[in-house]
């Protein structure tokens, strides 16, 4: 059975769809929205379905009531993971990981608007992200070695550094210390500041939403396919993946319309 954005109704966070833009809102704003063993897999679950939805063009990623995530419910994961075996544990640290690997498997550019409270697995939802905006007040930390944890944690190890540069993430990941909005945007964390992040990633959103969808699919795929492998391959593959995109009608129809000194209008096919 397919997912449809327009009926879909999750459990453990809210759902908004519109126009081909899905809005997922992590929504415990009296916890600083923590995630719980629950909001996990339903998470993975929900980016796995984006695999093949074609009519979600693009995913906002927020937090409600003015913090983005805290990461792991200190109750209902840390407490119980105190007291796992080892198996239970390994389970856990695969499925956590298996949602950045569901997120970036997912066609969809994720935008994630972050405001306030930016931490832990939090911090790994931005960091998993495409685009992120941030509000000015906005602290990021990936604080798992305040809770006696590695940063070797859901891929920190080996996406910070490609984002922000080793030394940064480096220090980052053995102090856990926050990093401030300015310092994330000066990094290149942060893709921008804006006083309303979520308004701003609704707007980018809804521009790469009307845009050429499967030429999207094809960059985001390209963007992690391509970070290990030479300049020689990478024009290989791109030349290949190029080449594919230039078979879709969105192709013909955008040099239509400029053929035709007109605005193309994409449909993703």
């Amino acid at each position: 059975m397919s997912f449809d954005p327009a009926s879909f109704e999750p459990v453990h966070f809210r759902w908004d769809y519109s126009d081909g833009v899905a809005t997922i809102t992590l929504n415990r704003a009296e916890r600083k929205n923590p995630l719980t063993f629950e909001s996990y897999e339903e998470l993975r679950a929900t980016f796995y379905s984006l695999d093949h939805c074609y009519r979600c063009k693009a995913i906002v990623l927020r937090g409600a009531g003015g913090n983005f995530c805290s990461g792991g419910d200190v109750h209902e994961i840390i407490g119980p993971l105190t007291g796992m075996n080892s198996n239970g544990l390994l389970k856990f640290t695969r499925m956590t990981g298996d949602l950045v690997r569901a997120m970036r498997a997912c066609p969809q550019p994720i935008i994630a608007a972050v405001e306030g409270v930016c931490a832990g697995a939090g911090a790994i939802l931005a960091m998993a992200s495409d685009i992120r905006l941030a509000s000015p007040g906005a602290k990021t930390a990936f604080l798992f070695t305040r809770v006696g944890l590695s940063g070797a944690d859901m891929g920190a190890c080996a996406i910070l550094p490609r984002l922000i540069g080793h030394g940064r993430a480096a220090e980052l990941l053995f102090t856990g210390r926050s990093m401030s909005a300015e310092e994330g945007l000066a990094w290149g964390f942060y893709n921008r500041l804006a006083d309303d992040p979520q308004g701003e990633a609704q707007s980018l959103a809804a521009g790469i939403a009307a845009g050429p969808s499967i030429a999207h699919a094809v960059t985001k795929k390209q963007l992690d396919a391509e970070r290990n492998v030479t300049i020689d391959q990478a024009l290989e593959m791109e030349a290949q993946a190029q080449a594919r995109c230039m078979e879709t009608r969105d192709f013909k129809r955008a040099y239509e319309a400029f053929a035709n000194k007109q605005k193309p209008v994409f449909q993703g096919d």
